[in-house]
């Protein structure tokens, strides 16, 4: 091998070998490509819990990938620690001319990034990323005066207008997965070895279910149905491809295609506003308020015993399988932040330590629509009512009695608080801070 003539090809949240943006232009370099990927103990060794599911999603998949390179006489290198500590090694090993992967767009992701692009200049190679995770970013999709977008209904709107104006191409790198030239022994930690646990759990199929997306409109706002298409996480760590799922959508159902443009518009404004993405509310004057939070009271939350049966099921729904319901997403989101008057923050660390498909971009957005102190976000005056979002969305209890079989029984737990006093005091509170009075 001619010295630096290899090409690190680096998968992060783009596990899968078709469609991929970043690996398509590596094996289009005509190099020889080695394929690496890094369990990053500056994430790792900040989660919680041994059994945290997404390790063992990610762990199954680049398994998966690595049988797919077996078999083109390839293989996975895989790292464990720093990933400047391993780029190091890495690049002390092999004679390295670039590394390429697609963009992240997380404060942490953009940071280390940074590290990375920094050694790789010190070893005299260039560092390129992709767009591959989104369909639009950044400003590609913006007023007419060039400033972005803050309300999701006119943003949507120029969204379509742009893709019809250029459609989705895709990255055809699955047809050239032979071009993979460097073969290594598969050597990849265990999930034990890195502190973690198997678990017995059965992930969302990544086929996508184009019947329920054709009736998504119709059943996406009860959780008792099957009604919703859990491709949450797939989309989190890229093992289906957005541009072939917003074709499919764009066909089937133009409201999962909205949902899949507010995974755009959330990650849009964390690019346009980064001040949301370090802990800052993106109306400001909402950091004014004085939340209350009663670290008691959150752990009822956490642990689904509020009293209030439609969001106690949602948390244990949450705390079981790691995935919630939206609807519930936005019930719980309110109660704690409206009845409980506890800071979003709180909720969206919870969230973040508990989602299968927790995405910085969106459960910030998400968390800040439901507190009102985000873009486009429901009005601070707008409390839901548990009681009436069960009437509307699960009338009969089904979803209830799945994670909350005891809610009749004696020995439930009453209201943590009584709802029209939580919401007295919520339009006080939220006046009193926002000069609203």
């Amino acid at each position: 091998m001619a010295s630096k003539d290899l090409v690190v090809f680096w998968f992060r949240r783009d596990l899968r070998l078709d469609d991929n943006t970043a690996l398509y232009h590596a094996l289009s370099s005509g190099k020889p490509v080695l394929p690496i990927f890094i369990f990053d103990r500056n994430i790792l060794d900040k989660l919680e819990h041994p059994s945290d599911l997404r390790v063992q999603f990610i762990h199954q998949h680049i398994t998966s990938l690595n049988n797919s390179l077996e078999k083109v006489g390839s293989g996975l290198n895989v790292y464990y620690g720093n990933p400047v500590d391993c780029f190091s090694s890495l690049l002390s090993e092999y004679p390295v001319s670039s590394i390429i992967t697609n963009h992240d767009y997380e404060p942490y992701a953009i940071d280390r990034d940074q590290q990375i692009s920094d050694l790789a200049k010190k070893y005299d190679i260039t560092f390129q990323t992709y767009k591959d995770h989104v369909i639009f970013e950044k400003k590609e999709v913006c007023k007419d005066d060039g400033t972005a977008y803050t309300v999701f209904t006119p943003y949507s709107r120029k969204w379509k207008a742009q893709l019809a104006a250029h459609p989705i191409a895709l990255s055809p790198s699955e047809s050239l997965i032979d071009r993979f030239h460097l073969h290594t022994a598969w050597q990849a930690p265990s999930l034990n070895e890195m502190g973690f646990n198997q678990a017995a759990f059965d992930f969302p199929s990544q086929a996508p279910d184009l019947q329920l997306m054709r009736t998504y409109d119709e059943t996406r706002n009860f959780p008792a149905l099957n009604g919703t298409t859990r491709l949450g996480v797939h989309l989190r760590f890229g093992t289906i491809s957005i541009r072939k799922l917003s074709i499919l959508a764009g066909k089937q159902n133009e409201t999962f295609l909205n949902e899949l443009i507010w995974r755009d518009f959330y990650h849009m404004i964390l690019d346009n506003f980064p001040h949301v993405g370090k802990g800052q509310s993106f109306k400001k004057e909402y950091d004014r308020i004085q939340w209350r939070n009663n670290e008691h009271e959150f752990e009822k939350w956490c642990n689904g015993m509020t009293g209030y049966p439609i969001v106690d099921a949602g948390m244990r729904e949450l705390a079981q399988t790691g995935h919630m319901h939206n609807r519930l997403r936005m019930i719980t989101a309110s109660f704690l932040t409206k009845h409980l008057l506890i800071d979003w923050r709180w909720g969206e660390s919870w969230f973040a330590s508990k989602l299968l498909d927790f995405d910085f971009a969106s459960n910030n957005g998400g968390w800040q629509w439901a507190s009102g102190s985000g873009c486009d976000a429901a009005p601070y005056f707008r409390i839901f009512n548990p009681a009436l979002q069960t009437a509307k969305f699960d009338s009969k209890g089904e979803y209830i009695r799945r994670w909350v079989p005891e809610w009749e029984e004696f020995g439930y737990p009453l209201p943590v608080v009584e709802h029209e006093f939580a919401r007295k005091r919520c339009l006080e509170t939220y006046a009193k801070y926002l000069g609203k009075e």
